[in-house]
């Protein structure tokens, strides 16, 4: 097969041997002229082909527009007083539009402009022409009118023409540039990269950490003292207990357990998408998620933890190829395998309900609590919950009353319904029906100091009502504290 080396003509090599010159010039400096010549036409060149493409660009702007005045002047009846308003518009209002690269500040260099010198050339010719003929004035306005549409339509087709001259001598010059190769036409060709593969995604699971062996060391007073060496003390060894930190979501699984039940499709495509999901210890990183968020009472994300854990367990269990067989199962419908998943779903969210209620009941039973509790059991303990803020019109009436101050009155009252008012919701609700054991029960569930600090307003606010005085705050496991 023959090869074909005709794309190397269109290279231009740096051959010194096709350069004659005179002998009394040197032979370098030749070379050096040359170069300097072929550079030179080069830039000339690139100089006249930028210079003809903006020339051309320009004129197909303002061809239609001298052709619409051009049409309008050969059909118009008032052709002097239409070419007369048209310059004027321009002369007064000219439009700030130009060509790339030219300054709009000269109207010279905008399209205005230019079409203005236009008319004003069409305006003197055609002036200079009728003068030469022997006519009235009357005669002269109508010739004027039919000979500016005669030069705008001449200086239409003129335009036209200059347009393809242009056209053709752009054409030749960049035929002749891409006649030879330069430096220029460079451009990368085949290149080959290679990609390594991303590394394997690392598992959820931390590394379990062993306690350290503690060693106890026996220190005298004079060790020199004694001829025989102190026996070695035998380090203690703690149990060999190992420490393991719950796993925690990553923002990859956080993402998988916003998926809805029964989404199998998304669930695939998910993992697909993220290799980093099916890892060792998400599906455990899943389950502490889902205590958590029953734990808050977040039922629907727990359940939701819980359902996308059990997916990644089912597919760890069916081998290396489980999670394809798993969804292939899921995704089409197989009742019997959708049945047995289901089914062992409601088992595992039912089984960590409980788990969540009995761990709660164990923290709470343990935990300190404050309680209101009357130090005589005869004595009944009521609450006087103010109805609102005091009236903006208050009396006072009933013996006594003559030497209280009125504004002080309204002072105390006001103190009392802005005491009220901070404590929470289920607390004021509590205290307006009146039954202690409901008291207490809010009470039991706000920690300690919170606790004590309301029971304190509530003295303060005398909102507590009983006949001896002297209420004892009672914890979980029974003991009390009395507070003054």
């Amino acid at each position: 097969m023959p090869l074909n080396y005709s794309k190397w003509d269109q290279l231009e090599v740096s051959d010194d041997s096709d350069i004659e010159g005179h002998p009394n010039v040197d032979h370098r400096s030749l070379v050096r002229w040359r170069q300097r010549d072929i550079h030179e036409k080069r830039e000339e060149r690139k100089y006249k082909i930028s210079l003809l493409e903006a020339n051309i660009n320009c004129d197909n702007v303002l061809l239609p527009r001298v052709k619409e005045i051009a049409d309008k002047l050969a059909k118009s009846d008032q052709q002097l007083s239409y070419f007369n308003s048209l310059v004027e518009k321009l002369e007064k209002n000219p439009s700030k539009e130009c060509p790339p690269g030219n300054d709009s500040s000269k109207s010279e260099q905008t399209y205005d402009g230019m079409l203005l010198i236009l008319l004003r050339g069409v305006t003197d010719a055609v002036k200079k022409r009728i003068s030469m003929l022997n006519l009235s004035e009357s005669e002269k306005d109508a010739r004027l009118g039919s000979e500016l549409a005669d030069e705008m339509s001449m200086h239409v087709k003129e335009l036209q023409k200059e347009i393809d001259k242009k056209k053709q001598e752009l054409e030749e010059e960049v035929q002749e540039q891409k006649r030879k190769i330069t430096s220029e036409d460079i451009h990368e060709g085949f290149d080959n990269k290679y990609v390594p593969p991303k590394p394997e995604p690392q598992s959820i699971t931390k590394p379990k950490q062993k306690k350290k062996a503690q060693e106890t060391t026996i220190e005298v007073l004079n060790p020199s003292a004694s001829s025989s060496a102190a026996p070695a003390a035998e380090p203690e060894v703690a149990s060999d207990e190992e420490e393991t930190d719950l796993p925690e979501l990553t923002p990859a699984l956080e993402g998988f357990a916003k998926i809805p039940l029964g989404e199998y499709q998304k669930s695939w495509e998910y993992i697909q998408n993220h290799r980093d999901v099916y890892v060792d210890g998400a599906s455990d990183a899943l389950l502490v998620a889902a205590f958590t968020a029953q734990g808050d009472g977040k039922t629907k994300y727990a359940k939701q933890c819980i359902h996308q854990s059990m997916l990644l367990q089912y597919c760890e269990k069916l081998g290396a190829d489980g999670p394809r067989m798993f969804f292939k199962k899921m995704i089409t419908g197989d009742k019997r395998a959708e049945k047995i998943f289901l089914d062992d779903f409601e088992r595992t969210y039912n089984h960590l309900v409980e788990r969540v209620r009995i761990t709660s009941e164990t923290a709470n039973a343990g935990r300190e609590q404050i309680q209101l509790v009357a130090e005589d059991p005869n004595v009944k303990i009521e609450f006087d919950v103010p109805d609102g803020p005091p009236p903006e019109h208050l009396s006072l009436e009933g013996p006594g009353t003559e030497t209280l101050d009125i504004e002080e009155v309204r002072k105390a009252l006001q103190l009392r319904w802005d005491i009220y008012s901070t404590f929470p919701e289920d607390f004021q609700e509590a205290l307006r029906g009146g039954d202690l054991q409901e008291v207490n029960k809010v009470l039991g569930e706000m920690d300690v100091t919170t606790a004590e600090n309301v029971v304190n307003s509530l003295d303060m606010a005398g909102i507590l009502s009983f006949s001896q005085k002297g209420v004892r705050d009672m914890t979980g496991q029974g003991e009390s504290e009395e507070k003054e």
